[in-house]
C-alpha cells in the first residue's frame, strides 16, 4: 500500500515521522474502519485522535448558528454598501466597478471585491437583508475552520480547535462577520494566505507561494493596501523555513509577489485604462483615479491622517501610541488575550530556539506572530482615519498564537519553565479581562470577579501542577477556558442580541469611550465614510461640540427620533435608531416613506435617476427604498468633485435626474480637507432655480418644475 510520510515535530524540537495510509481502512490499531468520503469526512486523517474531527464539525457548526442567531435585526447594516449591492445586483457595469447606483454615477470608496459576493447572493435570492448579511457569515464560519486547519497541521488538533475558538469568540469579529463591510472578506482572505504559506513552507513549493499571491491581491481588490501588512513575514517564514533550496526559496518569494501584483492589479489596470467618461466617477478620490484613492486617501493618508477629501481630516481619528489597542474605545472589541498572545509568541519562539531550520512550529510563530505585530504597531500608530471594527484583522493572528503557544507550552509542563508561562498567560488574560468588564455596567460585578479570581486561582494551580494528581488536568484546562473566555463570551452576547447599522459600528456593551455607541452602533460621532471617524469635537451622539445638531433627511434633529434603516432592522415605523442620519445623513441611511417611494418610482423609466442627494448614504436610503437609481453627489462625504456643478446642469437640462434632496451631510458643505464643494453649489444653484416639494416629511426640490426667472422659492405639498 502506498503511504505518505510527514514529520512532526514534538515538543522537544526532534521531528520523528509517521506514516499516514493513502487509502482503504485505518489500521491505526481500533479494528479496521471504512474511508469513504463520508467516512472519511467525519473521521478526518487517520492519525487524528477519534474525536478531532467531529469536535471541528461541532464548532464549525455552532460558529454557523451564533453568527446566524438574530442576524437581520441589524437590516442593511451599512447602507453604503448595501446600496452598491444593490445597484451590482440590477448591472453588470455596476457591478463590475461597485457603483453606487446602477445608472453608475459614482463608486464607493474601495475595490468592489466584497461586493461582488455579496451582489451574487443578491442576484440568486432577491435583495433582502439575509441575502446581504449571510456571504459574511459563511466568512467567518470559513475563517474559523482556517484558522483551526492551519494552526492543527502545526501543533495539534487540540492547538487548532482552540485558536478557531478564540477567533469565533472575539467580540470584532461577531460584529464584522454578521455586517456588510470589506473587514469580512479581507480577514478570510489573509488567513487563507496564512493557510497557504504554511502548505508552502511544508512542501517548498513554489506553486503554493504562487496561490498565496493570489488571495493577498484579492485582499488589494478587497480593501487596497491593508492586505500588505502581513506580506513581510509571510515572505519571511517562506524563506526562512520552506523545506527547499535557497534558489527555490527565493524563486518562490518572488512568484508570490508576481502573483499578487497580477491577481490585484488586473482590475485596477482596466479602472485606469478606461476612458473616464466611459466608466464611472472613483469615489474617495478628487481626481477620479483609483491610483489616488489607493495611495491617497486608502494609502499614506491613512498613516499620516491628511486624507485629501475626508470630513474632519487631520487629528480627529483619536489618541495614537503603543496603549491604543487597550483603549476604551477598542480593548473590548479585540484585546482580551492580547497580552497571552505576545506573552505565549516569545516563549514559543524561545522553545523552538534550537529546531532545524525547516521548524513547522516555528514558521507558525513568523507568520501568525509578524502578522500581529505588524498590523497591530500600524494601527496603534496611524494617525489618519481609524475605526475600532479595522481590529478585527488582528482576530485570527490572536487565536492562533493563544493556540500555538499553549500546545508548546503544554509539551513542556514537566518543566518549571512550561508552567510558568502557562500561569502568566492566564494571569494576564484574568487581570486584563477584569480592566475589561470594569469599564461597562452592563455585566454587575459578579462576572469580572469570577473571571479574576477564577484565572489567578488556576494559574496558581498550573505552577504547582506536577504536584498534584493527573486527574486534576482536565478541571485546570476547563476552569482555564471560562476564564479566559468568558468576557468575550459576555461580549458576544450582547452584540447578537442587538441591531448594527451605520457606518461606525462596535461590538458588544458601551462603555463611554467609543465611536459607535455601542449595540446598534453607528451613532458614534464620525465622518469619513466606512473609512471614516470621530472629527475634531465630536461626541458620542453625532453631534458636534458647540454646535445645533444638523437636521436629519425627514427633517428631525439629531437628537430626534428617525427613521429605521431597512427592512429587518429595528425602527422601520419611525421609532428612534442608533445611527440613523447620523451627522445629516453622513453615517447612516433613513427609510423613505412610502409617500416618498410613490412620488420618486411615478415615471421612473422617464429618468436615468429618480433622484439625487449629497452624500452616499442619503442617496443609499432613497435608493434601497425604491430599488431605483439614486445619483450620490460627492461619494461618501460628499466631497467628492462629482459631479461638477456644470456636469449637474446638464444632467438636469437632459431630463435625467427628477428630484433633489434638499438636505446633506456635512461634506459637501465646505466643512471636508481639501475636498470639493460641488455638493453646495448645487443645492445653492437648485434653490435658485427649482420649486420645493415636500414629500412625506422630506423636502425636494423637483427638477422638472424650474422657478420663473426672478422670482423667489416657492414650497408645495406633494403626495
Amino acid at each position: 500500500m502506498a503511504s505518505t510520510t510527514l514529520a512532526r515535530t514534538s515538543g522537544s524540537g526532534t521531528r520523528t515521522p509517521f506514516v499516514r495510509p493513502a487509502g482503504g481502512t485505518d489500521r491505526s490499531g481500533d479494528g479496521a474502519r471504512p474511508t469513504g468520503r463520508l467516512a472519511r469526512l467525519w473521521r478526518g486523517p487517520a492519525d487524528d485522535p477519534a474525536w478531532a474531527r467531529p469536535a471541528l464539525l461541532a464548532l464549525l457548526a455552532l460558529t454557523l448558528v451564533t453568527y446566524t442567531w438574530n442576524l437581520t435585526a441589524s437590516g442593511w447594516a451599512n447602507s453604503f454598501y448595501s446600496a452598491a449591492v444593490q445597484a451590482g445586483s440590477e448591472s453588470w457595469t455596476a457591478f463590475f466597478y461597485g457603483s453606487s447606483d446602477a445608472a453608475n454615477a459614482i463608486t464607493v470608496d474601495k475595490p468592489p471585491a466584497s461586493l461582488w459576493v455579496m451582489a451574487l447572493s443578491v442576484r440568486i435570492f432577491g435583495l433582502s437583508s439575509a441575502a446581504i448579511l449571510m456571504p459574511q457569515v459563511l466568512m467567518g464560519v470559513a475563517t474559523t475552520g482556517v484558522v483551526a486547519a492551519t494552526v492543527k497541521r502545526v501543533s495539534g488538533p487540540a492547538a487548532g480547535l482552540l485558536a478557531g475558538a478564540i477567533f469565533a469568540l472575539t467580540p470584532v469579529a461577531v460584529l464584522m462577520f454578521r455586517f456588510n463591510n470589506p473587514d469580512a472578506l479581507l480577514t478570510l482572505l489573509m488567513a487563507l494566505g496564512a493557510w497557504a504559506t504554511m502548505k508552502a513552507v511544508e512542501k517548498g513549493s513554489i506553486r503554493w507561494m504562487a496561490l498565496v499571491g493570489v488571495l493577498l491581491g484579492l485582499g488589494f481588490l478587497t480593501k487596497t493596501l491593508q492586505v500588505l501588512l502581513v506580506v513581510p513575514f509571510f515572505g519571511i517564514a517562506y524563506l526562512v523555513a520552506a523545506q527547499t533550496t535557497l534558489k527555490r526559496r527565493i524563486l518562490g518569494s518572488l512568484a508570490g509577489i508576481g502573483a499578487m501584483i497580477a491577481a490585484g492589479g488586473w482590475w485596477a489596470a482596466i479602472v485606469e485604462l478606461v476612458p473616464e467618461d466611459a466608466r464611472p466617477y472613483i469615489g474617495g478620490s478628487q481626481t477620479n483615479s483609483f491610483l489616488e484613492l489607493t495611495f491617497d486617501y486608502n494609502g499614506l493618508g491613512r498613516l499620516n491622517g491628511e486624507e485629501t477629501g475626508s470630513v474632519g481630516g487631520g487629528g480627529g481619528w483619536g489618541e495614537t501610541g503603543i496603549t491604543r489597542m487597550f483603549s476604551s474605545a477598542i480593548g473590548g472589541q479585540i484585546s482580551w488575550l492580547i497580552p497571552a498572545a505576545l506573552i505565549l509568541l516569545v516563549a514559543g519562539l524561545w522553545a523552538r530556539g534550537r529546531a532545524p531550520r525547516t521548524d513547522g512550529r516555528r514558521a507558525g510563530y513568523l507568520v501568525w506572530g509578524g502578522w500581529l505585530l505588524v498590523t497591530l504597531l500600524t494601527f496603534s500608530f496611524m494617525a489618519g482615519i481609524f475605526h475600532e471594527y479595522y481590529t478585527v484583522a488582528l482576530a485570527p493572528a490572536i487565536g492562533a498564537l493563544v493556540g500555538m503557544g499553549v500546545a508548546d507550552m503544554w509539551d513542556l509542563r514537566h518543566r518549571l519553565v512550561g508552567r510558568l508561562v502557562l500561569a502568566a498567560a492566564l494571569a494576564a488574560t484574568a487581570v486584563w479581562g477584569f480592566v475589561l468588564l470594569s469599564r461597562t455596567t452592563e455585566y454587575g460585578s459578579w462576572l469580572r470577579f469570577t473571571v479574576l479570581a477564577l484565572g489567578l486561582a488556576t494559574a496558581a494551580l498550573i505552577v504547582v501542577a506536577d504536584r498534584l494528581h493527573r486527574r486534576t488536568a482536565p478541571v485546570l484546562v476547563a476552569a482555564a477556558l471560562v476564564a479566559a473566555l468568558a468576557g468575550p463570551t459576555a461580549y458576544t452576547v450582547t452584540t447578537l442580541s442587538e441591531g448594527h447599522s451605520g457606518s461606525i459600528v462596535t461590538a458588544g456593551p458601551s462603555t463611554g469611550g467609543g465611536m459607535g455607541g455601542g449595540p446598534g452602533g453607528g451613532a458614534g460621532g464620525g465622518a469619513g465614510g466606512p473609512g471614516g471617524g470621530t472629527p475634531p469635537g465630536g461626541t458620542q451622539d453625532g453631534t458636534t461640540q458647540g454646535m445645533t445638531p444638523p437636521s436629519t433627511q425627514d427633517g428631525t434633529s439629531q437628537d430626534g427620533t428617525t427613521q429605521g434603516t431597512a427592512p429587518g432592522g429595528t425602527g422601520q415605523t419611525g421609532t428612534p435608531q442608533a445611527g440613523g442620519g447620523g451627522m445629516g445623513g453622513l453615517l447612516d441611511a433613513s427609510t423613505p416613506s412610502t409617500e416618498v417611494v410613490a412620488a420618486l418610482s411615478a415615471d421612473s423609466d422617464e429618468y436615468t435617476w429618480v433622484a439625487a442627494a449629497v452624500g452616499s448614504q442619503s442617496a443609499a436610503g432613497l435608493q434601497l427604498g425604491t430599488e431605483l437609481p439614486v445619483m450620490s453627489i460627492g461619494g461618501f462625504n460628499g466631497s467628492d468633485p462629482s459631479p461638477t456643478l456644470e456636469e449637474f446642469q446638464q444632467y438636469v437640462a437632459d431630463g435625467e435626474i427628477h428630484y433633489l434632496l434638499a438636505s446633506s451631510g456635512m461634506g459637501g458643505m465646505g466643512g471636508s480637507d481639501g475636498g470639493s464643494d460641488s455638493g453646495s453649489e448645487i443645492l445653492e444653484w437648485a434653490a435658485a432655480s427649482y420649486t420645493e416639494v415636500t414629500i412625506g416629511s422630506q423636502t425636494f426640490y423637483d427638477l422638472t418644475q424650474p422657478l420663473e426667472s426672478g422670482s423667489d422659492t416657492s414650497s408645495t405639498e406633494a403626495s
